[in-house]
């Protein structure tokens, strides 16, 4: 009998799971930096997601709750993503520094790298690249095939053949002040646009 594309997406998925399950258990018995007791703050959304959303490092609210965009951030990409009319089921949020420090200069290279894992788990179409501190760690992760991203904030660009790219300001650092807030908004609704041509299928 020939499988079904929903067989097969549906076995992607599972793997998918596993794949990032092993990498949670895998972060979290990883002492390469110093977090003490603390745990990491892991990466929150579905497993395949269209858009990764990828920041530099967690708040304490985040830190608090072992979720990346836990907390106001969370809550405003929620807003922006019904506004430009984006399922959230569609994304996947996660940091660079997963790891609770007090400086996240101390972490971990090899631990920063792991972001490389989770790309190619999910396999994005876009990934949202928030704040000069998460574009520059994204250049060193040499991330197969990949061009140079430059800082042009809401620009959809190729990163590689297959995952385009958008720069943004950083959100935490854009909930503040009004004129951060349009900032970011002015650069992050081109994902609207990105994600209205995406092909229904």
């Amino acid at each position: 009998m020939p499988v079904t594309d929903d067989e097969i997406r549906e076995k992607y998925l599972e793997r998918a799971i596993r794949e990032l399950n092993l990498l949670t258990r895998e972060l979290q018995a990883c002492t390469h930096c110093p977090r003490g007791n603390l745990m990491p703050v892991l990466g929150s959304g579905h497993p395949q997601a269209d858009i990764m959303m990828l920041k530099y490092s967690p708040l304490p609210s985040e830190i608090e709750e072992g979720v990346a965009f836990y907390g106001r951030a969370g809550s405003a990409l929620m807003k922006s993503l019904k506004r430009l009319q984006i399922d959230p089921l569609a994304v996947y949020g996660t940091l660079c520094v997963k790891c609770p420090l007090s400086d996240s200069s101390l972490a971990d290279p090899a631990c920063v790298a792991r972001v490389l894992e989770e790309i190619a788990i999910v396999q994005p179409k876009i990934i949202v690249v928030m704040g000069a501190e998460a574009l520059s760690t994204l250049a060193e992760l040499e991330i197969p095939l990949a061009r140079a991203l430059e800082p042009r904030l809401g620009e959809i660009q190729q990163l590689t053949p297959t995952i385009d790219a958008l720069y943004v300001p950083d959100i935490d650092e854009s909930l503040d002040e009004q004129s951060a807030k349009r900032s970011f908004w002015d650069a992050f609704r081109a994902l609207g646009d990105w994600y209205a041509a995406q092909p229904p299928y």
